[in-house]
């Protein structure tokens, strides 16, 4: 194999020139071993996006294959927390000396939860979509974590128009009768009684939260389980009878407008410590063709923007 083979990116002068924020690559396949605290380590399918900065003006380009060859070594040597991460990172800033001085990371994956039923004890599977980022300035490490919880929402006005016609009918149905306990319940179990149902969708939580720089291990699953009992209406996967009936009741027992769903998640991340947060609400309407939309922030200055 030829050893003198020419390195355009060292030799070559750039076409124009000037500094650029980041130079890298993007959709890069690296399924990788991944840990976090209160799970056991598990294999995951990533797509990932590896960048450098370049500030020398006049370098023709960077080298991408350093920035590749580090991640093949995370993916099939090492397992992903955030020491290794600090390590690929520091990776490509010291093979990329004169040319960098700043790197980023960022993976996107499907994490696999074993997710209990809610009364029958059945479990089955069920993935988040997650997004890690990571990147270091000036020697300082910062971690962000994307979630997306998905939940049942019930429209509390469309609640609150079917039990009016409930009462309507209720009225008309038992007009001057003298009503016994029995009757009452026989026609509050029939679709005569029951004459309408409140409209609900799948809805999905989007929350970003930044990091301690120092962290010693993620905690992926407590961010979950956290917003899944703030919401108290996630999707389900094992579900028998019991399961559905118990599910309707957390619906009707947990109405929600999406401005509902964002204040609890805000109030939610401002007591649990994060320096910074951004969130999104949205609810897939099954009344309108379109979404019903709610977004937040932190508000601290040179954080998040909504």
């Amino acid at each position: 194999m030829q050893t003198n083979m020419p390195d355009i990116a060292d030799t070559a002068p750039a076409l124009q020139t000037g500094k650029l924020d980041w130079v890298g690559m993007g959709e890069i396949e690296l399924p990788f071993i991944f840990e976090s605290r209160d799970l056991s380590p598990v294999t995951v399918n990533a797509k990932a996006r590896a960048f450098v900065n370049l500030h020398k003006e006049d370098a023709k380009g960077i080298h991408m294959s350093r920035l590749f060859l580090a991640l093949d070594l995370l993916s099939t040597e090492q397992q992903v927390n955030p020491q290794t991460i600090a390590q690929a990172l520091d990776t490509f800033i010291t093979s990329h000396e004169g040319l960098s001085d700043k790197a980023q990371i960022e993976f996107k994956f499907e994490l696999p939860l074993r997710r209990k039923s809610l009364l029958s004890g059945k479990a089955g599977w069920k993935s988040y979509p997650i997004v890690l980022t990571s990147t270091i300035e000036n020697n300082i490490i910062s971690y962000e974590l994307t979630v997306d919880v998905t939940y049942s929402s019930t429209c509390p006005c469309s609640a609150a128009l079917a039990r009016q016609l409930i009462q309507n009918a209720f009225t008309e149905k038992f007009n001057q009768e003298t009503l016994s306990q029995k009757d009452v319940h026989e026609w509050l179990g029939t679709t005569q009684g029951i004459v309408a149902t409140p409209h609900s969708q799948r809805s999905i939580a989007n929350v970003k939260v930044k990091l301690d720089s120092n962290i010693q291990e993620f905690d992926v699953v407590t961010l979950i389980n956290t917003l899944e009992a703030e919401l108290k209406t996630p999707v389900q996967a094992a579900v028998k009878r019991e399961d559905e009936q118990e599910f309707a009741r957390l619906n009707g027992q947990n109405l929600m407008f999406c401005e509902d769903a964002a204040r609890k998640i805000k109030a939610l991340l401002e007591d649990g410590n994060y320096s910074d947060y951004w969130l999104q609400i949205n609810h897939y309407e099954s009344l309108h063709a379109h979404d019903a939309v709610a977004i937040a922030v932190k508000g601290i200055e040179s954080g998040y923007k909504a």
